[in-house]
């Protein structure tokens, strides 16, 4: 049984930073495609950021590029969200989520990626609220 479990979450003013975390267990081997997903209140679930752990090849929303940041400490099996610059429209639940093998070939590259897409992705935390106020 694989249990991903996150912390970090809490409430900041704008402009500030938070660190999420992701620590994962119950593993037989390495995930292929870990991600950071949020939702706010009234809207859909949005895949943020991801990385494939095969080569390091991440995804950034354009609503976070530049001010989230995705990594991963094997050691540890945990995976990171860095949050600077933070706004109020960052308000929302941040869930982490892995899969041991969604990963693709990028378009017109033989690098691989993993798409922000909840399907794609078999294993979720049950979520940390990040509360960004102006």
């Amino acid at each position: 049984q694989v249990h991903l479990v996150e912390s970090g979450g809490g409430s900041v003013q704008a402009g500030g930073s938070l660190r999420l975390s992701c620590t994962g267990s119950g593993y037989t081997g390495r995930s292929d495609c870990v991600a950071w997903f949020r939702q706010a209140p009234g809207k859909e679930r949005e895949g943020i950021t991801t990385l494939y752990t095969g080569g390091n090849l991440t995804y950034v929303a354009d609503s976070v590029k530049g001010r989230f940041t995705i990594s991963q400490d094997n050691a540890k099996n945990t995976v990171y969200l860095q949050m600077n610059s933070l706004k109020p429209e960052d308000t929302a639940m941040y869930y982490c989520a892995a899969d041991p093998k969604s990963s693709e070939q990028y378009p017109g590259s033989d690098g691989r990626w993993c798409r922000p897409l909840e399907r794609d992705f078999r294993y979720w935390g049950q979520g940390t609220q990040v509360t960004v106020s102006s």
